[in-house]
């Protein structure tokens, strides 16, 4: 890990990085986070029968609008042409809750690292909305990158 963050400058204030002497690469990020609510919840969730509808499909929806809106979230990211996005929203008795992954995949000149934890992000959040009437003290929890690829850094992979 280098020693300087890439956000700031010589005078220590905020500025967006200039990728354009970057070089294009496909690049492909996948991060994880998972919702722990009760088992009466997760119920709620398995059986379709959540107030609100279909808890998972909405929160697949919510994260790929997420991915897509990223820039507009985070104020130094640059604006990225997102090729894919792809979100695993699955119920999981033995948290018990569900567990999000997504995909994100772009060519381009900076990662997509960003995008994928707001997808994750955003699902999570979307599980959480639409079950808070049967359940407050939802956690959302372990939001992380799981992997990238592409780009000057190459290839990471979290640490098990």
């Amino acid at each position: 890990m280098s020693g300087k963050l890439t956000h700031f400058d010589e005078a220590g204030q905020a500025h967006m990085v200039d990728v354009s002497a970057k070089e294009i690469t496909d690049r492909t990020a996948i991060a994880t986070g998972q919702v722990i609510m009760e088992p009466a919840t997760l119920a709620l969730v398995m059986d379709g029968t959540a107030k609100k509808g279909d808890v998972l499909g909405v929160a697949r929806l919510a994260g790929i609008m997420g991915a897509k809106k990223t820039a507009d979230l985070i104020p130094l990211c640059h604006p990225l042409p997102v090729t894919k996005v792809a979100l695993d929203v699955v119920p999981d008795e033995e948290l018990p809750g569900v567990r999000i992954t997504a995909t994100v995949k772009t060519s381009g000149q900076t990662g997509v690292e960003m995008e994928a934890l707001t997808a994750v992000s955003t699902a999570a959040l979307t599980v959480y909305d639409m079950l808070k009437a049967a359940e407050k003290g939802m956690r959302i929890e372990g939001i992380k990158l799981l992997a990238k690829t592409g780009g000057k850094s190459g290839t990471y992979e979290a640490k098990p």
